[in-house]
């Protein structure tokens, strides 16, 4: 439900819309640009606007590392041209005469699209898939936790005694889900007003934590979905006094959370996924492309896991996978067929955590699965069981630094998204390792205090 041109412009006149969000995404697949009084995006921002190229080389903490081909202090940290994408403007219904629109990034001089912005990332893969006939159809699932207090208030007490908003494990719990619809139901109603299409929610393993899902759409579509959901998540929890946060493992007695995203091709309008002459129901089409995910899971799992805790999350017993194998309705393996036997039928990926960017998570999914499809490659038998318990087939890389490794030396990405979008992305990896290996933890120091 996007806003129409005469609805929007109409609202401008009116008063009704005072203020327009001009949005590009981060690298972290965060929003970030400017507020424009609407009747001033009118006379200069509807067509373009300017940002400083330093968005898409910086990190978490917004620092400024130095290895960037792209940008860096040596040339200056110059300007990269935001261009609206009229056909995302949208309400935000928890600010008042508030829109938002999200925005393509141009290079300032060529006006040329920035090859490692996410959105384009995500692009370039769609049209490879459109180029064979195929249009990506995608859903994610957005877990994170919420805590009392804002994240301003959590930050002052040391990220200390935190206090999640429930008490035990809420997975599918009613009454303990009941106790947090002051933030939940804004959280629902907000996004299907804004034309985010929701399903629903539920309570999720932990205590605290809670699971959103959006309805399947175009690829792009459903990156934008999750990323101006998870945005409205933080901003409408703050504003109930609560802080939502999407770091994928809180602790090491807590399960993570993930982002699981659900894939299918289609093609003339139905699932190419889909073959009910073939067994449960899965196209030969299918096939090559599951085996593409499984055969390049390591060359992706950068972009579904980007920071050091990422990793924390791949462990035992906590529903987030550690093996490289494909299952029926098996929570234990890294992907997963659900919907087997039916026009749904579709591959999800349960390696993503929270963390992850959606249009980089996307993408590096359909790069592999359409490599899968352009090599002919053959899916082997499905595995049965408890993965975990599982020693012969190959590990999820473990460590952000082996999930580098293998992004450097992927040539089916390098070929699929440029190698200049690689080098970017594992210079980003590797300022994650120098940043982290700077730190003197807790942990060190209350092991080693005295002991040491």
């Amino acid at each position: 439900m996007n806003y129409q041109s005469d609805r929007w412009k109409a609202d401008i006149a009116s008063g009704a819309l005072d203020t327009v969000l001009v949005c590009m995404v981060d690298m972290q697949g965060r929003l970030m640009g400017k507020r424009f009084h609407a009747e001033a995006f009118l006379d200069i921002a509807e067509d373009e606007t300017h940002c400083c190229n330093y968005l898409l080389a910086t990190d978490l903490a917004m620092a400024t590392p130095d290895g960037y081909k792209a940008s860096s202090w040596e040339q200056g940290y110059g300007d990269y041209v935001m261009r609206p994408d009229l056909s995302t403007m949208r309400p935000v219904p928890w600010l008042e005469g508030t829109a938002m629109v999200l925005c393509d990034v141009l290079d300032h001089h060529t006006h040329a699209p920035v090859p490692h912005a996410p959105r384009e990332v995500l692009k370039r893969q769609i049209a490879r898939a459109e180029a064979m006939g195929l249009s990506p159809i995608m859903a994610t699932e957005l877990e994170f936790f919420l805590f009392h207090g804002t994240h301003d208030q959590i930050a002052d007490n040391g990220f200390r005694d935190m206090r999640p908003i429930s008490h035990y494990n809420e997975d599918y719990h009613i009454f303990q889900t009941s106790k947090e619809e002051p933030v939940m139901r804004p959280i629902r109603n907000h996004l299907r007003a804004m034309g985010v299409p929701v399903e629903g929610t539920k309570g999720e393993a932990e205590a605290g934590q809670e699971e959103l899902n959006i309805r399947y759409a175009d690829a792009l579509a459903c990156a934008d979905h999750h990323t101006l959901a998870k945005h409205a998540v933080k901003e409408i929890a703050h504003q109930q006094g609560f802080a939502a946060t999407f770091l994928p493992k809180l602790s090491a007695d807590s399960v993570g959370s993930a982002a699981h995203i659900h894939q299918s091709l289609f093609k003339d309008g139905a699932n190419a996924f889909h073959d009910p002459a073939r067994p449960l129901g899965k196209s030969a089409l299918m096939d090559s492309y599951m085996a593409g995910l499984l055969k390049y899971a390591g060359d992706t799992t950068y972009f579904l896991a980007p920071y050091i805790n990422s990793y924390k999350r791949f462990a035992k017993g906590t529903f987030a996978p550690t093996r490289i194998v494909w299952s029926v309705d098996n929570r234990t393996a890294a992907f997963r067929l659900v919907g087997e036997a039916t026009r749904g039928v579709r591959v999800e990926c349960r390696i993503p955590g929270s963390d992850m960017n959606p249009y980089l998570g996307l993408a590096a999914m359909l790069a592999a699965g359409l490599a899968g499809i352009y090599e002919n490659l053959s899916l082997d038998a499905p595995f049965a069981g408890d993965a975990y318990a599982d020693g012969d087939t190959a590990h999820i890389p473990g460590t952000l630094s082996e999930a580098r490794s293998a992004l450097i030396d992927s040539a089916m990405l390098r070929k699929a998204m440029g190698s200049a979008v690689i080098d970017h992305y594992a210079r980003a990896a590797e300022w994650e390792i120098e940043e982290f290996d700077r730190a003197v933890t807790d942990y060190e120091i209350a092991r080693g205090f005295e002991k040491a």
